[in-house]
């Protein structure tokens, strides 16, 4: 795995691409460019909103972990309602820089953007986040695994909730002993669901 270390920060200006809208918080309204990567599909407005509310009694100072960050929208919206940290992780280098741009032109210092794949970064060092992102591309089988590697030691501090968007036509998703289901919805061909941790499986797998 590379770039774990530390943050990627951007060189150059990213073209092509299309424009994302944070819907709340203190950067309401802000408009950010995202990258014209294959398969990118930033979570829509309508669906973000649901989210957020389902987490709005925990979002503010949550230590937050966007993995396959993409457009870098679900932590950004985290940041700006209010979230301590965001760690985005993706492996596509345009990504992460487009995401280190937004950070630098919000002023959100409270923001990491980090180059790596994302089974490899939940294989390294962990660390305890409360509310964790997971949009991986569709049709590639990585919910599963990383579900697995989240649920070892380390990663979930006790409570956290893991945000799982995937296929409509995937079907059940199996989630780790010890966790459940808290609130799950359907939006066209997306599946969204917030699944809960319980203390003793956040805390020791």
């Amino acid at each position: 795995m590379k770039d774990r270390g530390g943050p990627v920060r951007r060189t150059r200006p990213v073209s092509g691409g299309g424009t994302l809208r944070i819907i709340g918080g203190r950067h309401r309204g802000r408009r950010l460019h995202f990258a014209p990567l294959p398969g990118l599909r930033p979570t829509p407005d309508r669906v973000r909103e649901t989210l957020f509310n389902w987490l709005a009694p925990v979002i503010e100072g949550a230590r937050c972990l966007d993995l396959f960050a993409g457009s870098g929208v679900l932590g950004l919206e985290a940041l700006s309602r209010g979230a301590a940290t965001v760690v985005f992780v993706d492996a596509a280098p345009r990504a992460v820089a487009a995401i280190a741009g937004h950070l630098e032109t919000l002023g959100a210092t409270e923001g990491r953007a980090l180059r790596a794949d994302a089974l490899a970064f939940l294989r390294g060092p962990a660390e305890a986040f409360d509310v964790v992102f997971l949009d991986p591309p569709f049709g590639q089988g990585l919910l599963a695994p990383c579900l697995r590697l989240l649920a070892g030691a380390g990663w979930l501090a006790p409570g956290a909730r893991v945000y799982v968007e995937a296929e409509r036509d995937l079907g059940e998703v199996a989630l780790p002993p010890g966790w459940h289901w808290h609130r799950e919805k359907v939006a066209g061909q997306v599946a969204y669901r917030l699944a809960l941790a319980t203390d003793g499986h956040a805390a020791d797998g």
